[in-house]
């Protein structure tokens, strides 16, 4: 199990967190998710000083709380990521970034999309502060779906949920400079078309986890590649992929999904498994 005190775990109290840890069964809350990793790191070696958190989470300003939270443990975050989640900062950016970890240090990076359940317990919407109306969640992952849609000739009319949200007319062409990363987007999400048909509702579950096995995919060769970066004889690299949950209000915490967490040498040597 993920978590390392079972006896601690948070208990759902209303419909959102039903719905949450109903619909992503092994999500954690933000607190549990930092407590774990904090623990795990600390039994490997990693300390909170010379500990460099990492993130590639998308622009959303709803996703500043999950960095927020793990930063009171870590302090100020480099960040890799772009629109969805995706590390568009690639090798440039965690080359840089790994120059920045302490002397004797390691890093922490911390990556994956994100996907919004509103208070009626639509997945891929959200409630926002402010407005009347829950929008959509992440809003690139949308508009992704749908150009995946148009290319495969699978597109639903308007009104079907929050994954039918953009049309193949408000979606950016592979070429279009002017919005180059949500062109990326739809064009790394194509091969992972087969998994968003059918019921449009298990298409918005489904499609932040399609969204993190491309994420997960390309982060692990950007560490590939640039792995060395990392200094020291006894530099080391942890990865935590997943994805984040935001709920609506105050009066319910974000959630975690963990994927994939595991910490490498800086020879890309996976020399442990921390999701078990």
């Amino acid at each position: 199990m993920f978590l390392t005190n079972e006896i601690n775990k948070y208990q759902p109290k209303n419909y959102v967190q039903e719905q949450v840890l109903s619909t992503y069964p092994g999500a954690v809350t933000n607190g549990e998710l930092t407590q774990t990793v904090k623990e795990k790191l600390s039994n490997n070696g990693l300390n909170e000083q010379s500990t460099l958190l990492a993130t590639s989470l998308c622009c959303d300003e709803v996703n500043r709380v999950l960095e927020h939270d793990l930063g009171q443990v870590y302090g100020a975050h480099f960040s890799m990521g772009g629109l969805a989640g995706f590390p568009f900062g690639g090798v440039t950016a965690f080359t840089a970034m790994a120059h920045h970890i302490p002397d004797g240090g390691s890093c922490l990076v911390v990556y994956g999309p994100h996907v919004g359940i509103d208070n009626d317990g639509n997945v891929g919407m959200l409630n926002r502060v402010g407005r009347k109306a829950s929008g959509a969640c992440c809003g690139s992952a949308a508009a992704a779906a749908g150009y995946v849609r148009s290319c495969s000739g699978k597109e639903v009319e308007e009104g079907g949920g929050a994954t039918a949200s953009a049309s193949a007319s408000t979606t950016p062409t592979m070429m279009d400079v002017m919005d180059a990363q949500q062109s990326f987007v739809g064009s790394l999400l194509l091969p992972y078309a087969d998994r968003l048909e059918g019921d449009l509702k298990e298409a918005a579950v489904e499609l932040p986890l399609a969204l993190f096995d491309a994420q997960d995919k390309m982060m692990k060769n950007i560490v590939s590649q640039a792995c060395g970066e990392v200094a020291g004889e006894n530099g080391k690299i942890a990865l935590l992929g997943g994805v984040q949950i935001n709920t609506p209000g105050d009066d319910n915490s974000d959630y975690f999904l963990p994927l994939s967490f595991e910490l490498r040498s800086n020879k890309n040597e996976i020399l442990a498994n921390l999701l078990g």
